[in-house]
């Protein structure tokens, strides 16, 4: 079983009048909440609970959820590419939109990033659509904080590998970047 990793943090107004919200990594019990937060966070891809049940049960020590107390604020799934551990792969990214606009994607990725499982991590992966202009903009300001450059490159072809049913994916590779959690937690917070 993962250790629950978890660290309790304050916004002015976040919401619902709240201030106090925890990062965690997340559990089982979060799967069907994760599910219901990212089909209310469009244009996110749907997955199924079962997916979701895996992000938050297989993936836990990469994916992060955001919650004031029992409400789910926002969730981030992400894995160590098991084939090269010196990068971390964000899958998705979900903030609740009355939630929205006190930087917790970026709070959650480098709580992710911070962790023991990420220490040997110099490059952050992921793949966003050029219509996704709120993701762009939160993994080029992820870049900045790291002090390293953003590329991109299509990666999934709309036509080749996606039949012409969804916009073109384009990796965005970010780093390399020093990873010490010091730094990474002094920056999140």
């Amino acid at each position: 079983m993962a250790k629950k990793i978890m660290r309790t943090l304050n916004d002015q107004n976040l919401v619902n009048g709240s201030t106090d919200f925890e990062i965690m990594s997340p559990c089982a019990e979060d799967g069907t909440n994760v599910n219901d937060l990212i089909s209310k966070c469009q244009p996110l891809d749907e997955n199924s609970v079962y997916c979701n049940l895996l992000q938050c049960t297989h993936f836990s020590s990469t994916s992060a959820i955001v919650k004031s107390g029992d409400e789910v604020l926002g969730f981030v799934s992400g894995y160590i590419v098991p084939e090269d551990p010196t990068r971390l792969f964000i899958w998705q990214v979900a903030v609740d939109e009355a939630a929205r606009g006190h930087g917790l994607a970026k709070k959650m990725i480098f709580d992710i990033l911070s962790r023991d499982i990420c220490s040997d991590v110099e490059e952050l992966h992921t793949t966003i659509t050029q219509s996704n202009s709120a993701s762009q903009a939160l993994f080029s300001s992820i870049a900045d904080n790291l002090g390293t450059d953003a590329k991109s490159e299509v990666v999934f072809d709309k036509h080749e590998h996606l039949d012409g049913s969804h916009e073109s994916e384009h990796l965005w590779i970010i780093g390399p970047f020093d990873n010490s959690a010091d730094d990474l937690l002094r920056d999140a917070a």
